[in-house]
């Protein structure tokens, strides 16, 4: 018999422990001390403690659970506010690489573990990047509610205003949560002015290759300039392979669940390699939270060849 489905309207257990959420309102700190630009002024939040090569470290861990939690985001809170764009990537995937049916139904691949994870994730990062596939097919709200923290700026990646159709009906573009960009090539600025007001739209010159290709560089350039250093590209599959094949990513989460789904929606897609050598191995370390296990890549330390 199948096993019982978990419940994801609350965070998960092991996240809640106070110790936990001790850490993690430090993480917030530094988090908004690298927003603000004076990070490099305090050198303690909370048990995080500056290290002389300007990273963090943690002081004795109660548990497994707090080790845990800082190593996952360690990486995010070693960015220093005076670099530039940092990226990171998540996908939620089953054990054969699909992160949805073939008719889109990705509800819920991975468990309540992940999904407090993803939240986590939103709260850290500057913006929220999103493909027009994700919000035409799930009309997700990219707000923190599963934890404590604040709502990132929720960028919607679409370059050739495929979403045109939705403004009227995906809950992004009206519910006022948290700040809206609908990040697009400029030939597009007008139509998409007149359909959610210039103070949305965010147009990028050369945002489009004559081949249909998206240019990941020109949109980060974009979104830095309006001060947005640390980026989340939550999904979807398309969008966050685009950045991973242009070498975008610093940094990739991959959710992987004990399921099967067969004839489904891939996730990356890739050029594929004619020798197996010229595949890059990075470096990376693994969670196991709940039945998932998530593996975090490290894309700087060997990124994808382009």
């Amino acid at each position: 018999m199948p096993a019982d489905k978990p419940s994801f309207d609350k965070p998960a257990q092991s996240d809640v422990r106070p110790g936990v959420e001790s850490l993690w309102t430090a993480c917030l700190a530094v988090a908004a001390a690298r927003r603000a630009g004076t990070q490099v002024a305090s050198h303690a939040y909370g048990r995080l403690r500056r290290t002389d090569g300007g990273g963090w470290r943690l002081l004795a861990a109660s548990d497994a659970a707090e080790t845990a939690l800082f190593e996952r985001f360690k990486p995010l809170l070693d960015v220093r506010p005076d670099t530039g764009p940092w990226v990171i990537g998540q996908l939620g995937q089953s054990l054969d690489g699909c992160i949805a049916t073939r008719t889109g139904d990705a509800r819920f691949v991975n468990g309540p573990e992940i999904l407090t994870h993803l939240h986590r994730l939103r709260a850290l990062a500057d913006a929220v990047i999103v493909g027009a596939g994700t919000v035409a097919i799930d009309d997700p709200q990219l707000t923190v509610r599963h934890v404590p923290g604040p709502n990132p700026v929720r960028v919607l990646f679409d370059p050739q205003l495929q979403l045109a159709p939705y403004t009227s009906t995906a809950r992004i573009f009206s519910d006022g949560a948290a700040p809206l960009l609908w990040l697009c090539d400029a030939r597009w600025e007008s139509k998409a002015s007149a359909l959610v007001g210039a103070a949305h739209v965010l147009a990028v010159p050369q945002l489009l290759r004559d081949d249909g290709t998206p240019v990941v560089a020109c949109a980060l350039a974009a979104l830095f300039a309006r001060g947005l250093q640390m980026l989340f590209v939550e999904g979807g599959g398309v969008t966050v392979s685009h950045f991973l094949a242009q070498g975008a990513l610093h940094r990739l989460h991959l959710a992987v669940a004990p399921l099967i789904i067969g004839d489904g929606r891939p996730g990356l897609r890739l050029p594929g390699a004619t020798r197996l050598a010229d595949c890059p191995r990075p470096p990376f370390k693994v969670f196991a939270m709940g039945a998932d296990q998530l593996w975090d890549l490290d894309l700087a330390a060997a990124p994808v060849p382009p």
